[in-house]
């Protein structure tokens, strides 16, 4: 499959402000990220998945190896606008992304900033608040809707931009269980629309519904393939200190009690149906 991310060998180093001591984030990854493709990059706190975002939406730019958007190089300076349209990003907090007091406004400041026509605005405000389901409140304030609705306007104004590839760095962390769903439903309909999808989280219910899983640890790959491959590897994962999806978990505790339950089973649905058999 052609390939929208490249990166070879990336290193990230950065000092650390309490002593002034050189820290490295992200050590030799190396991972090619097809177009089209849903891949979900998991690791606990400081194991450089977030670090590797920003990399690859040149916030950030390497100490030593490369990363390559669409062919770009992030080094390139004079190609930042085209990596940055290519790579949308959408972070944490809703909050930090959101500039307007109205939702439509909110929307149209991306192509506005690109210099796009006021009717081609237009189109691209009214179809990425449909592709969100927010078309209804383009007209409320933003600080007026609840966390899961600012997380699709948020994305909604990354859509508006036409990025191949979307970045989505821990999007549902600070949603309680409603919004998580709300945002994850978004996510898996834009990959179906053939966006590239990069979900970084700490989630492992919303890893299994990635094609891809990759797991980091002291800014290293430790694990990638499918979910269904990387979350039958129970102990390793639990030596990383992370968790299974819980669906992984318990059909890991009936295989050691002698019910053959399928590897492939990681998510509920799929591990209510195998049980109701």
């Amino acid at each position: 499959m052609d390939n929208i991310i490249r990166i070879e060998h990336l290193m990230f180093e950065y000092k650390r402000d309490e002593d002034n001591q050189q820290v490295s984030a992200l050590n030799d990854v190396c991972l090619d990220i097809n177009r089209g493709s849903f891949t979900a990059i998991i690791g606990h706190n400081g194991s450089g998945k977030s670090t590797l975002a920003k990399n690859i939406n040149a916030l950030l730019l390497p100490s030593g190896g490369a990363v390559y958007v669409n062919g770009f190089d992030t080094r390139d300076a004079d190609r930042l606008w085209d990596i940055r349209q290519t790579a949308g990003m959408v972070f944490q907090n809703p909050d930090n992304q959101l500039v307007s007091s109205i939702v439509e406004d909110d929307v149209a400041f991306g192509p506005e900033n690109l210099g796009i026509e006021p009717a081609e605005i237009r189109r691209r405000v009214d179809e990425s608040l449909l592709s969100v389901d927010m078309y209804e409140l383009r007209k409320k304030a933003p600080h007026l809707l609840s966390g899961g609705q600012k997380q699709r306007v948020a994305i909604a104004g990354v859509v508006a931009m036409k990025p191949e590839c979307i970045i989505l760095d821990e999007p549902t962390a600070m949603l309680d269980p409603h919004g998580r769903q709300e945002v994850m439903n978004i996510i898996k309909k834009l990959h179906r629309e053939g966006i590239t999808i990069i979900l970084i989280t700490h989630f492992m219910d919303e890893a299994a519904k990635a094609e891809r899983v990759i797991i980091m640890d002291d800014g290293k790959v430790k694990l990638d393939g499918s979910p269904e491959d990387v979350f039958s590897r129970f102990d390793e994962i639990k030596s990383l200190g992370l968790d299974v999806p819980l669906a992984a978990e318990l059909g890991h505790r009936l295989r050691c009690k002698g019910i053959d339950v399928p590897k492939e089973v990681i998510d509920i649905e799929k591990m209510v149906d195998y049980l109701c058999q």
